[in-house]
This record gives structure tokens, C-alpha cells and sequence, in this order.
């Protein structure tokens, strides 16, 4: 519980009308959360947010009536109540994530929070690193789309980034677990939707900016910018590690107050990688002066470790103790995960779900196997989400596979064959003949692993470590991992 002026002192502006002196006992901005308080001078406090599918100020009158005794908005309703303080804002999503982290206590400066943002490689950099931090013997948090870590213990995800509220009481649970680091996924969408309002980052990283979520920002400049405004926004005192491989590696920190490194693979840099040699089995890497022996494999997978050896290395951790410990690190779930069989043959399960995802991860697999073996790729694109990477996906994956079978991914609330038809228009005519089109995705999977030749490689792309397949608002059990375990056992 905390007093409303206190948590007022957060917000920069505001017009308050109504009693200032009283006891918060929740935030929220879900007027059905809203809990009634036992005690006279104390209440929730409700934030009206203007959403993208509703408007919060809709539902102060339900609030209200649930017992909020602040009612936090951007415009006054036409009937107000005696018993009730209002706060007017000019933005009450960002009041509403600096008010959450007043009402924990700002647990981002108790500890230090680093911030992953970039098109592909987020979710495989917060994992190692939260997995690195932790075998250091430095108690980590952990914020992926996977799932979310306190210490060791598990609390599952639901977005890529919770919402300011939940995001705020995850990391004062960090801190009163005694966690002095917390490494998390940011979003575009986060971002842009200010949940990340009101946290204090030690550092951020950037990793790649390619094709993706057009459907919510709508150009590629918007989304560039979206990523850039993380790095515009960091402190002094953090840094901001950049990959200058990247042709918009340098936009993302030029007006950064943070300190700026880089990494790269190519040119001079801060943090400098060079691959030697580049298996199934694993990485062999120079950074900087020493050579060290890496569990994962590909170039996309150099640059994440990268950025994981510059973060560790600016966070103040021993460099050959870091290194070392990095040297034993294995993939994330679903992101290039391989199963063997016994004839030689390799199945990839990875989250590739944008074109250049699809693109790295075939590349990668065409360098390790020299192009001298036959590669089958399943992939499929989701519903409801950027229309326009459909025929890319496809065509990525026909110039780069032996055979293709298109199949669904998330079809959510489209037609699956309507996704396939967008995918198949990708398709060049003298490519034709080596697609297959399986709707089910079991039986796209099931048929891969038959057709796959003893020292193939089959990758099973767009899903990655989901367990379920989302047909008309609903989730069905599905895992590409357990779909090709239990075909390549057959």
C-alpha cells in the first residue's frame, strides 16, 4: 500500500480534483480487477487507458462501482463522484507505467535490468544470458517470450512483454528474492505502447532490425523508430551495445545519451568476433584475442553470443571467466534446437517466423553441410498478422530447401488455405514441382520425416518453442519439438 501523493510524485503532469490524502492499496487498469478495500481512506486506483481494441474511460463507472477510489484519466467523465479523486494526465498509459513502479517501489533501480531489443535473436540472448548470469553465481530474472525466471523458478509468459503492471510486480519479486540482475525481451509493441514507462535500464542491446510487424506499425520507419526510442530513452549511466553489422545498427544509439559499444563480425568494433569453424556441433569463434569453443552453431547465433559476451563483459563480470562459461551454453528452446536420428539425418526445430529469420537459419544450414546434403523445409505463416512476408517466406524457402512443404502455422481467425494460397504466390514457376502443400500441420511434419534421406536435414520453421496451435481463439496442444521426436522415432 502506498500513499496517493507519493505516487504522484512519478508523474511530471497532472491535474488532480477530489482528496489526495489517502492510501492506495492496487493499480490497476482492468476495472474487473478492481478490489474493494476494508479500510475507509484507502482504494484501488484505476487507470483509463486508450487501447487499440477499447477505451478504458468506458468502464470508470464499473470501476467505481467495484470500489476504485482514484480514478486515473486523460479526460474528466461528465459525471463525477464526491468520494472519488480524479487525476487527469495527458497520457495515462505512460502514467500508468510510472505509476506501477512507484507502487512497487521502483524495483528497476534495485537491481540491474538489461533490455534486448531488435527483429530476431532477442529471446536467445535474455536466455543465455539470464543462464550465464546464474552460473556466474549472480542471481538473475529472466523476461522472454518463453518464459519468465526468477532465479531458477519459473512463472510463465503470456506477451513478450507483460503489461506495466505485471512487468513492475515481477521484478519486485526479483528484488525481494535477492536478484541483482534482470535481463528481459523488449518489444516493438512494448515500447510503443509505453509498458516499459517508468523502469530504469542498466543497459540495452540491439541486434538486427529486419521485415516484421508491419501490421502494427505500418512502415518499416515506424518500426525502426519504435526500436530506436528504447535506446533515445536510456540513461547516462547505461550502456547501449549496438551490432554494427546491422545497416541500422548506428541509427539505433546516435542520439543515445547511454555509452555506446558495438559488436560485430565484420569490421572493428568493440566486442569482435571472427568464426574459424562452424558445425552442427558447435561454434569455434576469436572474440577479440582468444578462441573459444561454443555449443551453438551458425553466424546468426556468432552475433548473439556477441552481444552476450559485450553485455557481461559491461556489466563487470571477468572476461575468461565469462568466456568460459559461455563455452558450456546450449540453444534456447526452439531456437535451432536439433534431434538426431540414427541414420544421419537432422531435424531443426526453429521460431523463424519473418524472412530474414527463414533466411539466416537455411543459410546457416546450407554453410555447416557445405550445400552437399538435401534439405526439407515445413513452414507455414501466421493468421492475423503482416500479410505482406507471406510469398517472401515462401520464396525464401524454396531458393534455399531441396523440397518445401507449406503447412499451417497460427492460422488464428484465417482461413489456413487462404495463408497458403498468399505463400504460394511466392512461388517461381521452375520451383513449383518441389512443393508439397499438407494443411495439417502433423501430417506436413510427419511427411517431412519420411522423406528426409539418411545425412539430411529437415527444418520445421515458424513455431519454435510454442506449444500450441491457435485456431479461432482457440489453443490447441501442438509442439513441433515432440511432433518430429515422436516421427523420427517411428
Amino acid at each position: 500500500m502506498k500513499s496517493l501523493t507519493q505516487l504522484l510524485k512519478s508523474l511530471k503532469r497532472y491535474e488532480i480534483a477530489g482528496n489526495a490524502d489517502m492510501d492506495v492499496t492496487m493499480v490497476t487498469f482492468d476495472s474487473r480487477a478492481v478490489v474493494k478495500a476494508e479500510t475507509v481512506n484507502a482504494g484501488p486506483l484505476y487507470v483509463a487507458q486508450r487501447g487499440t481494441q477499447t477505451d478504458g474511460h468506458k468502464y470508470i463507472p464499473q470501476a467505481i462501482e467495484s470500489g476504485a477510489k482514484v480514478i486515473v484519466c486523460e479526460e474528466m467523465p461528465t459525471e463525477v463522484k464526491s468520494e472519488v479523486t480524479y487525476v487527469r494526465v495527458p497520457d495515462s498509459t505512460v502514467a500508468l507505467g510510472h505509476l506501477a513502479a512507484a507502487f512497487f517501489d521502483n524495483p528497476s533501480r534495485k537491481l540491474k535490468l538489461v533490455g534486448i531489443t531488435g527483429t530476431n535473436g532477442k529471446t536467445t540472448t535474455v536466455t543465455l544470458l539470464h543462464r550465464l548470469f546464474m552460473q556466474l553465481g549472480q542471481k538473475a530474472g529472466l523476461l522472454s517470450t518463453i518464459v519468465n525466471k526468477i532465479g531458477w523458478e519459473e512463472v510463465p509468459a503470456t506477451h513478450t512483454t507483460p503489461d506495466a503492471v505485471e512487468l513492475n510486480g515481477l521484478l519486485r519479486r526479483m528484488v525481494d528474492a535477492g536478484c541483482t540482475y534482470c535481463f528481459m525481451e523488449v518489444s516493438s509493441h512494448a515500447i510503443c505502447q509505453h509498458r516499459i514507462a517508468g523502469l530504469q535500464f542498466a543497459g540495452g542491446i540491439f541486434s538486427n532490425i529486419t521485415h516484421d510487424h508491419l501490421d502494427f506499425h505500418k512502415t518499416f520507419a515506424n518500426y525502426i523508430a519504435a526500436k530506436k526510442a528504447f535506446f533515445d530513452h536510456l540513461p547516462k549511466s547505461a550502456f547501449a551495445l549496438t551490432n554494427v553489422d546491422d545497416k541500422n545498427g548506428m541509427v539505433m544509439v546516435q542520439n543515445s545519451r547511454a555509452n555506446v559499444k558495438t559488436y560485430s563480425l565484420l569490421t572493428a568494433a568493440d566486442f569482435k568476433g571472427l568464426i574459424l569453424e562452424d558445425g552442427f556441433r558447435g561454434l569455434l569463434m576469436r572474440v577479440n584475442d582468444q578462441e573459444v569453443y561454443f555449443k551453438l552453431c551458425g553466424k546468426f547465433n556468432a552475433y548473439n553470443l556477441l552481444a552476450i559476451y559485450g553485455a557481461a563483459v559491461l556489466l563487470g563480470m571477468p572476461q575468461d571467466e565469462v568466456l568460459m562459461q559461455m563455452s558450456t551454453l546450449e540453444s534456447a528452446a526452439g531456437r535451432f534446437q536439433l534431434v538426431h536420428r540414427a541414420d544421419g539425418s537432422t531435424a531443426i526445430v526453429d521460431y523463424a517466423h519473418t524472412p530474414d529469420a527463414l533466411e539466416n537459419v537455411l543459410t546457416t544450414i546450407l554453410e555447416v553441410t557445405r550445400r552437399k546434403n538435401e534439405v526439407i523445409t515445413v513452414v507455414g505463416c501466421g493468421g492475423d498478422r503482416d500479410k505482406t512476408k507471406r510469398p517472401e517466406m515462401a520464396a525464401i524457402a524454396c531458393k534455399y530447401s531441396t523440397r518445401v512443404i507449406f503447412t499451417s502455422d497460427n492460422p488464428r481467425t484465417e482461413d489456413p488455405n487462404a495463408i497458403l494460397e498468399d505463400m504460394l504466390a511466392g512461388v517461381p514457376a521452375s520451383k513449383r514441382k518441389n512443393i508439397l502443400v499438407i494443411e495439417n500441420r502433423h501430417e506436413a511434419i510427419k511427411t517431412g520425416c519420411m522423406l528426409l534421406q539418411p545425412g539430411g536435414v529437415l527444418l520445421v520453421a515458424g513455431k519454435g518453442h510454442e506449444n500450441y496451435q491457435e485456431i479461432n481463439h482457440v489453443k490447441h496442444h501442438f509442439d513441433d519439438t515432440e511432433e518430429v521426436k515422436m516421427n523420427f522415432d517411428a
